[in-house]
């Protein structure tokens, strides 16, 4: 058994992210964070390293952003 496993439930994602329950159900519901549904009740399951694929991304992302909007030109004041 693999010490960390292969498939997180959305508390463990929102816990990972520092967010609410709902706000990971959000990402999956919206396709932002790619999740499966499994069992007779349909519930969410994250794979860790899709989880870890999205985290890079939104950094990726969020350097982008940054690069673009950048705080404190000098042309600014």
């Amino acid at each position: 058994m693999p010490a960390t496993p292969r498939f997180l439930q959305l508390a463990d994602v929102a816990e990972v992210l520092n967010i609410s329950s709902a706000q990971a159900y959000a990402l999956v519901r919206s396709g932002e964070l790619p999740a499966i549904k499994i069992g007779g009740r349909g519930q969410w399951r994250v794979e860790a390293a899709a989880l870890e694929q999205y985290i890079e991304r939104m950094y990726s992302e969020t350097r982008e952003f940054i690069s673009a909007h950048p705080y404190g030109k000098a042309d600014d004041f």
